[in-house]
């Protein structure tokens, strides 16, 4: 009976296989665990950027750059470094547009380390990754993108940009003098590479035998294909002198034609058995507005003590895992759930009141007079071609509906009230048609590759389609700033209410 059952198990595993083997070659699956051991890059698609990444024990931790959304600084777990789930938040106060975060644990103490645009650098801690996490500790400390790393003597500093620390107090939770020294000058990259500039950025340490290792971005972290790059240095001691490596940069674009396209921003983490590997962004060469996603590499160690990452070439080749695991994440597995915090977050303003979610509905308050005061709800997706789609209940002084928002000017959509519908495009309202007085409509929004359509229905099962259509195209940093990327979700403003059900998110085979 036992031996049936294990023959029974092994079926279904090797069918699951085959089934997202084929789910991948007809494009429906495009990254993550290939279900054969093997996984194909980025293990997070879409917009996350920035990532730092921890491992405790046989459990791995990483977070990404917050930017303007609530409940920020979302933290994910792994037991494999490919299949990641959403575990906690640990920010629902909006401190403006956050950066770049470090995620440690020091003496049973997990803390993020992160930055707000101008502000300075703040940091939250916890006793579990799972929360709660602390209100955020001013630090009071210019500089972006801190790194937590703790010296021989057992001092605990913070690395920022520029090759720049500070000396942190024994709580970690605020710095023992108020400027910065300089420790680290960068590596000169070749003039014949694009950049966007120098941007000595990015400091990621690990200690591995008797150096320190630092990871750096440089080249800036858009503009050109080639612009971004992770470069390394070493040293003996947390005061230097710090050696650039012979075989500079560690992970680069190097021709417009690759599929990724400014890759950078490194975080070095190891497997329990001792080998190790580097997360870190990069764009999808033709969906830059899908944001810098998140790579992971292995690296060896060459017998002269440096660091070689040996699969970055412009080949898109499946990579056996780091881990064995038969977990395999469906990253919008929950998405009909409105875990919000997890998959679900706001722009800019966050109200837990606001929303309730029972038997399937979501009724959301509206607010403000406009699609972006109303705080749109929105989510992260890595795919070329998707819809959504959405029963929307109103009340009589209610105007709701579907968006893919950029970010306050840069958004299109499709929404309602009780006396028409509405178009949205470049974040202004190009299009009415009337609604005859309808409170319930079925919305649906269409993106393949960048053209959006939009339909609607009044019984969710005859659908109309709208006579509009839009190019999105040019919705991302390098025409628009701000870093960001195009996320589709859901909007109510003006007064009352609106409720959402029947949500679907749909990838497209285009």
């Amino acid at each position: 009976m036992k031996r049936k059952l294990q023959c029974i198990f092994f079926a279904c595993l090797m069918c699951l296989s085959a089934t997202l083997q084929a789910q991948f070659k007809n494009g429906k699956q495009k990254q993550g665990d290939l279900g054969n051991g093997t996984f194909l890059n980025p293990v997070m698609g879409g917009d996350y950027p920035d990532p730092s990444i921890m491992r405790d024990g046989k459990d791995y931790y990483m977070v990404h750059s917050a930017f303007d959304y609530l409940p920020a600084l979302t933290v994910f777990h792994s037991i494999d470094l490919v299949n990641w789930q959403p575990i906690s938040s640990a920010l629902t106060t909006y401190l403006g547009s956050g950066w770049a975060p470090d995620i440690c644990k020091y003496n049973d103490q997990f803390l993020i380390y992160f930055t707000v645009a101008v502000k300075g650098n703040f940091v939250v801690t916890a006793k579990s990754p799972y929360g709660p996490w602390s209100n955020p500790v001013d630090l009071k400390i210019g500089g972006i993108d801190p790194c937590h790393i703790v010296d021989e003597a057992g001092q605990r500093w913070l690395f920022l940009s520029g090759g720049t620390r500070v000396k942190l107090a024994a709580d970690g939770l605020s710095v023992i003098t108020g400027t910065s020294e300089k420790v680290y000058e960068g590596w000169v990259f070749p003039k014949e590479f694009e950049s966007d500039g120098f941007n000595l950025e990015g400091p990621k340490l690990k200690k591995i035998g008797n150096y320190y290792y630092m990871i750096s971005a440089e080249g800036g972290t858009a503009g050109p294909p080639q612009s971004h790059m992770a470069v390394v240095a070493r040293a003996k001691s947390l005061d230097g002198p710090w050696e650039n490596a012979p075989n500079n940069p560690l992970v680069h674009t190097y021709k417009d034609s690759d599929k990724w396209w400014a890759k950078g921003h490194g975080s070095l983490i190891d497997a329990p058995d001792g080998k190790w590997w580097i997360v870190y962004h990069a764009y999808e060469n033709g969906f830059i507005g899908s944001g810098r996603q998140t790579l992971l590499e292995p690296v060896e160690i060459t017998k002269d003590g440096w660091l070689k990452a040996p699969t970055g070439s412009a080949v898109q080749l499946p990579v056996k895992k780091p881990v064995k695991s038969q977990i395999i994440v469906q990253p919008y597995a929950h998405l009909n759930e409105f875990r919000i915090g997890l998959e679900w977050k706001f722009y800019k303003k966050y109200n837990a009141e606001r929303t309730s979610f029972n038997d399937g509905v979501l009724t959301l308050k509206a607010q403000g007079k406009t699609p972006q005061e109303s705080a749109p709800l929105l989510f992260v997706t890595n795919a070329h071609s998707y819809e959504i789609s959405a029963k929307i209940e109103i009340d009589s002084s209610t105007v709701a509906g579907l968006i893919l928002f950029y970010n306050s000017d840069f958004y299109v959509g499709t929404g309602f009230d009780t006396n028409k519908r509405y178009r949205w495009r470049k974040g202004t309202v190009r299009g009415t048609w009337p609604n005859n007085g309808q409170q319930t409509v079925w919305l649906k929004i269409r993106n393949i590759n960048h053209i959006i359509t939009g339909y609607y229905s009044y019984d969710g099962i005859n659908w109309e389609k709208e006579i509009w259509g839009m190019d999105i195209s040019g919705y991302h940093h390098n025409t628009l700033y701000d870093f960001v990327s195009v996320l589709p979700g859901l909007f109510a403003y003006g007064n009352g209410e609106a409720k959402f059900s029947h949500f679907a998110f749909k990838v497209l085979d285009k």
